[in-house]
């Protein structure tokens, strides 16, 4: 019985431990969060040059026409499984000849285009539909991969708006589009042993990237993940049913049937 109830003892401490530090350690990742004024993009950019800056979280809107290719950018860290999501209002369908097809693309900071793990990357808004709404969710972002290999790391994530086909005498018609970027963090799962030395921002100094680093996008990747506290669980449960299965071994002393001196 006493062995019963320090199996037990250690049992729920270690479920304590990872039922209180995993969401702690989940919480303590921080992630680039919106802007504290409240105020969101409502232009976008033509290139990737000139993307629009986006905090995650933040709704940015454009207006533009049918034809441009409509570009913003959001910071994403390691441990981020991002997801973006748009919404183009169309125009009138009396102002329209047809159907059009809208596609929404997703590029890294080495403008790899990154693929969607699910989600409705393109679709084709019938001639008569007043929007049609669009979204894709990354693969989560890795603190460090190997260079021949296209996962998506810390840095900027260009997103990329716009019609791949439609009736030519639809090109140039007034369009408005709402764009979100948002991510999960999923923690240790995706953990890697090592980090990148800087987060892929194209365009941005060393010093440039680093003071902005420290002031507005916080990147966290570094050596701690909740792995450590998966592990040390499971270090912790190994250790007690060491000691439960020597206890349940050794026996009590000396048999009850030895004879005296022996």
């Amino acid at each position: 019985m006493r062995v019963a109830r320090m199996l037990t003892a250690g049992a729920l401490a270690a479920v304590a431990l990872l039922g209180t530090a995993a969401p702690a350690a989940l919480a303590d990742t921080p992630s680039p969060s919106p802007g504290t004024d409240g105020s969101a993009p409502t232009e976008a950019g033509t290139s990737f040059r000139t993307a629009t800056p986006v905090e995650q979280g933040q709704k940015a809107t454009a207006d533009g026409s049918s034809s441009d290719y409509l570009y913003w950018v959001f910071p994403a860290d390691a441990g981020d499984r991002p997801t973006v999501r748009a919404s183009v209002t169309l125009p009138e369908p009396t102002a329209r000849h047809g159907a059009a097809d809208w596609r929404i693309d997703v590029y890294d900071g080495l403008r790899r285009r990154q693929p969607c793990m699910y989600g409705m990357q393109s679709r084709t808004a019938a001639a008569d539909a007043a929007k049609v709404e669009l979204s894709c969710t990354l693969r989560p972002v890795r603190a460090l991969a190997d260079a021949w290999s296209d996962d998506p790391l810390p840095g900027s994530y260009y997103i990329r708006l716009t019609a791949t086909a439609q009736p030519e005498q639809d090109q140039g018609l007034p369009v408005r589009a709402e764009v979100e970027a948002v991510a999960k963090a999923v923690g240790g799962a995706w953990a890697v042993d090592g980090t990148l030395a800087e987060p892929l921002v194209p365009g941005v100094s060393a010093d440039e990237r680093r003071k902005e680093e420290e002031t507005v996008l916080d990147w966290s990747s570094g050596w701690w993940s909740d792995r450590w506290i998966w592990t040390g669980a499971g270090g912790l449960l190994a250790a007690l049913a060491a000691i439960g299965g020597y206890v349940l071994t050794r026996g009590s002393g000396r048999p009850a049937g030895a004879p005296p001196g022996v």
